[in-house]
């Protein structure tokens, strides 16, 4: 007998699947722009970094728990 119960799924937090938003600078900029610039892109990818983490762990924890719910569920079709 197969289960109808669905593996289980988590769901992707919403930060990790936005794209990543980076400054860029305008088309003459002054040193103030470029101090500005690598402050704030230094901040971004630091954050967009985070994001990517939550979605990689989000996806290998919802793999974990399939293949443990895979595992206690290896039993011999006759011992049903």
């Amino acid at each position: 007998m197969i289960s109808s119960v669905a593996p289980p799924r988590l769901e992707m937090p919403a930060q990790a699947a936005r794209p990543c938003e980076l400054y860029l600078l305008p088309a003459k900029p002054t040193e103030a722009n470029l101090e500005i610039g690598y402050a704030t892109r230094g901040a971004q990818l630091v954050a967009c970094d985070g994001a990517r983490r939550l979605a990689v762990e989000t996806y290998e924890t919802e793999h974990r728990l399939q293949d443990r719910r895979a595992a206690t569920r290896k039993v011999a079709w006759w011992r049903w």
